[in-house]
């Protein structure tokens, strides 16, 4: 017995270990609750849970903007769908609901990208922008309205408001002031004698870049865009190209389109122009004021009702502006009942020569009753009192 135990255990795991043999690599076996692979698991299903309610959300948002359109249409009005002082409400509650982590420009790009494909299950709005496809004003148009519209590339400012006053379009985007280089004059005069009306405003934070065919900068012979684009980074070319023609052109993407086209022609515009004309950056970011921004009107047919956080912009004149204390005439009023004036830009009436008019941005809506008041007595002094526009400010 004595001698015979041992081989026993021997063998017993002989055996043992030619069992386990057999049986081969043991299956991976499913990581127990409180592994990281297990709760890596969970967390995803529970974002896909999230998923779900999310789109049976947004799937409800869209049959109650359904709802709207066919209210409206019983109404007799065919596209007015769109309402940019309501629109704006929702964005300021959804800046104030947030929390985060998310980033209040990223929840406002998310939330504009819902409104706009709800609202083109109506009919998608038809909004024209100073073409060709690729500039910041075609940036603007998508910021403001979503990439759910018809946007609609043209040749020039003129046309943008001739679309916009014959009701082709619904909407029109031209750019009005840059934060460096100022007001976009062709755009202001415009006001002048077109009737159309001013229904929303945008804030473009501009990145300007230099780009084209060549494979480096000592190759530019010329550079073409925009005089806004060209004025914005001129401290930038003199230092880096200070022996190339500078050529304006009608529009930044313009400027890219020559670059693809002609032997030493280089571009200043947006990215969006490199990537639609197939060229090389350069150089990025050569604007010379790192805050450059661009300011753009949204361009409609009527006034809007209040949002409750507005600008008005009008347009005045008194009938000799250079009698002394004319602009004080027109000012006063507006100091008077507590109106704060944001901007103000004189241009020649097109009446006579040296006679102006002042193209004023208050504070409120025309309807406030403050900034009523101040319009009231305004009328009382003024040749000439016309409200552009009473519109929601840009929500960044």
């Amino acid at each position: 017995m004595a001698t015979g135990s041992p081989r026993r255990a021997r063998a017993a795991r002989r055996s043992g270990s030619a069992a386990a043999s057999a049986a081969g690599t043991p299956k991976p076996q499913t990581a127990p609750p409180d592994t990281p692979s297990a709760s890596l698991e969970s967390v995803r299903r529970r974002i896909d849970a999230v998923d779900e309610r999310i789109q049976e959300l947004l799937s409800e948002r869209a049959r109650l903007a359904q709802l709207v359109g066919i209210s409206k249409h019983r109404e007799g009005r065919l596209v007015d769908f769109y309402r940019p002082e309501r629109e704006a409400e929702v964005l300021r509650r959804v800046k104030e609901r947030n929390k985060g982590p998310l980033r209040d420009e990223e929840l406002l790009r998310l939330f504009r990208e819902i409104m706009s494909a709800c609202l083109a299950q109506q009919e998608p709005l038809k909004v024209a922008f100073l073409g060709p496809e690729g500039t910041f004003t075609q940036t603007a148009v998508l910021a403001h309205f979503g990439h759910s519209v018809r946007a609609l590339p043209l040749p020039s400012v003129d046309e943008v408001f001739r679309e916009v006053e014959s009701g082709s379009v619904d909407f029109g985007v031209v750019a009005i002031e840059n934060s460096t280089e100022g007001m976009v004059i062709n755009t202001l005069d415009r006001f002048l004698t077109s009737p159309v009306k001013i229904c929303g405003e945008v804030e473009l934070r501009i990145h300007q870049h230099l780009m084209g065919r060549m494979g480096s900068l000592r190759e530019v012979e010329r550079v073409c865009s925009h005089q806004q684009a060209l004025a914005q980074c001129r401290g930038w070319l003199d230092e880096h190209l200070p022996d190339a023609e500078r050529v304006p052109v009608a529009s930044n993407a313009e400027g890219a389109r020559r670059a693809r086209d002609e032997k030493g022609s280089a571009a200043i515009a947006g990215q969006t122009a490199a990537e639609v004309y197939g060229l090389a950056v350069l150089a990025s970011e050569i604007e010379d004021r790192a805050d450059n921004t661009t300011r753009f009107f949204v361009l409609g047919r009527k006034l809007l009702a209040p949002s409750g956080n507005d600008r008005t912009t009008l347009l005045l004149s008194v009938g000799h502006t250079d009698a002394p204390g004319a602009l004080f005439r027109l000012l006063e009023p507006l100091a008077r009942h507590r109106v704060s004036m944001t901007r103000i830009e004189s241009r020649p009436s097109q009446r006579r020569k040296w006679d102006y008019v002042f193209f004023i941005d208050i504070e409120g809506h025309a309807e406030d009753r403050h900034v009523a008041r101040a319009l009231a007595a305004l009328k009382k002094r003024a040749s000439l009192v016309r409200v552009l526009g009473s519109y929601p400010r840009a929500v960044t």
